[in-house]
C-alpha cells in the first residue's frame, strides 16, 4: 500500500488533512518555492497541535529552498527545524558538483533527515546510490521546479524503480512526489512507493490555494486500492502497523 503525504501550511490544513486520511502530514509554504519552509516556531505550534489529537501520526517539515553549497546554513536550519518537533526534516539536493557532499553532512547532522533528490533534468544514478548508502531512514524524489512537468518527466519509470529497489534494500523508505496528479495514478501504482506526496493535487484551485480534505480523502482511497504489484513495499510507517520509518 502506497501512504499520502500531504504538504499543508497551517494547522488548520493540518488537521483537515489528517481528518481525511492522510497517513504523514508536511509542513511547508508552497509560497516560498518548492520546499518552501514554515518559520520554526509556526513549524513547533502545528506540531503540538497535531500531536495532542494525533500522538502517532508522522509529521515531516522543510528547511527551505536552499543550494547544496551553502552547507553552513543547510545544517543551522536542519537543526532549527529538527528542534521544532517533527519526526523528519526534509532536505532538498539536486544533483550537481556540492551534491556528494551535501549528502554526507546531512547524514552526519542530529537530526532525522529525509534527502529529496530534486530530479529536474535527470538525476545520477552514483548520487542516489551513495545516498541510499548512507543509512538514512528514507529518501524521496521530487522536482524543485513547479512549471505544469511532473516527475516522470524528468526521470524514467524503470530508473524509478531501481532505485527504490536499492533505497529499500538498504533499509530505507522511499517515496515519490512532483506536481503528481490523477494523469499519474497508473505510473505510481506500477512504482508502488512506500509514501506518495502531494500538494496541488489535494488542492482547490493551484498549491498556494487552501488544502480541499475531500480531494485528500479520496487520494487517501485510490491510493489504498493500488494493489498492483511494483518495487514492492518494505518499511513502515510511524501510527501504521510495524517499526518506525522516515
Amino acid at each position: 500500500m502506497t501512504a499520502l503525504l500531504a504538504s499543508v501550511r497551517s494547522a488548520e490544513e493540518a488537521f483537515d488533512a489528517a481528518r481525511a486520511g492522510a497517513e504523514l502530514i508536511d509542513l511547508k509554504e508552497p509560497n516560498e518555492g518548492a520546499l518552501g519552509a514554515l518559520p520554526s516556531v509556526a513549524i513547533a505550534d502545528i506540531a503540538r497541535q497535531l500531536r495532542a489529537r494525533y500522538p502517532v501520526k508522522p509529521i515531516s517539515a522543510t528547511i527551505g529552498d536552499v543550494p547544496a553549497d551553502a552547507v553552513d546554513e543547510i545544517a543551522a536550519r536542519v537543526i532549527d527545524v529538527g528542534d521544532a518537533g517533527v519526526d523528519y526534516v526534509k532536505v532538498g539536493v539536486a544533483r550537481g558538483p556540492s551534491a556528494r557532499k551535501c549528502i554526507e553532512q546531512l547524514a552526519n547532522l542530529p537530526a532525522t533527515v529525509v534527502p529529496v533528490l530534486l530530479c529536474d533534468g535527470g538525476m545520477d544514478d552514483e548520487l542516489v546510490s551513495h545516498t541510499a548508502a548512507l543509512g538514512f531512514a528514507g529518501m524521496m524524489f521530487d522536482t524543485a521546479g513547479k512549471d505544469g512537468s511532473t516527475l516522470f518527466d524528468h526521470v524514467d519509470v524503470e530508473s524509478l524503480t531501481r532505485w527504490l529497489r536499492l533505497a529499500r534494500s538498504r533499509g530505507a523508505m522511499v517515496g515519490i512526489a512532483g506536481a503528481l496528479g490523477w494523469a499519474q495514478l497508473q505510473q505510481i501504482r506500477a512504482l508502488a512507493p512506500d509514501v506518495a506526496g502531494f500538494r496541488t493535487a489535494l488542492c482547490a484551485d493551484g498549491r498556494r490555494s487552501k488544502l480541499d480534505p475531500e480531494r485528500v480523502a479520496q487520494w487517501v482511497s485510490a491510493l489504498h486500492r493500488s494493489g498492483v504489484a511494483g518495487a514492492g513495499a518494505s518499511a513502515s510507517i510511524p501510527g501504521m502497523a510495524g517499526d518506525a520509518r522516515m
